[in-house]
């Protein structure tokens, strides 16, 4: 299997990975860390979903995908945390000044998992940020200790992938994700 990730400028592949199955569903879109909570709340149904339209012709867009083939296979969401809702976090800190840009979401669709895809996703958003200028990357992943995380829960990623990626853990955090305390992972760029 040879995976590709490019940046998340096809609308219907970001659709696939982070849609809902119904148009009129009130899906995530992968807005919830994207935006501040009372515009979140805001938007319903296909609002949402068109909002992510108009973000995929944006610069930058507001992730990668990962592409076996002309299949869609997986999605990360990155992007400068000032454009955030972890700009303000209460729960995950800022630590300094830096144009620090987010990894907070990484989705592989049912029936590819299990092949790596995770660490290629992660590798490619980590590529697509640096290609920007970012000269810092954060993520903000479970550290679940080698335990089971639900697979609903597992899109902030665990503590070990963002290891064998070359971050580091950076600093603790108050937030909690499936029971599993989220840590603040950092990889400084030269």
């Amino acid at each position: 299997m040879m995976i590709e990730v490019r940046p998340a400028t096809v609308f219907e592949d970001v659709a696939t990975m982070v849609g809902p199955r119904r148009a009129d569903a009130n899906a995530c879109w992968c807005l919830s860390y994207r935006l501040p909570a009372k515009q979140n709340a805001a938007l319903v149904r296909q609002e949402r979903g068109a909002l992510v339209e108009r973000l995929c012709r944006q610069d930058p867009p507001p992730g990668v995908l990962a592409y076996d083939g002309d299949d869609v296979v997986g999605w990360a969401a990155v992007h400068p945390r000032a454009d955030t809702a972890f700009a303000n976090s209460r729960t995950i800190p800022r630590i300094d000044d830096a144009d620090v840009w987010s990894v907070w979401c990484i989705r592989v669709r049912p029936g590819h998992r299990g092949k790596g895809i995770s660490h290629r996703l992660l590798a490619g958003a980590v590529d697509f940020a640096v290609g920007s200028g970012a000269p810092v990357i954060e993520g903000y992943p479970v550290d679940n200790a080698g335990a089971k995380v639900d697979s609903t829960m597992a899109y902030v990623g665990t503590r070990r992938l963002f290891e064998a990626a070359g971050f580091s853990k950076a600093a603790d955090t108050t937030s909690v994700l499936n029971g599993f305390p989220r840590v603040l992972m950092r990889l400084e760029l030269p």
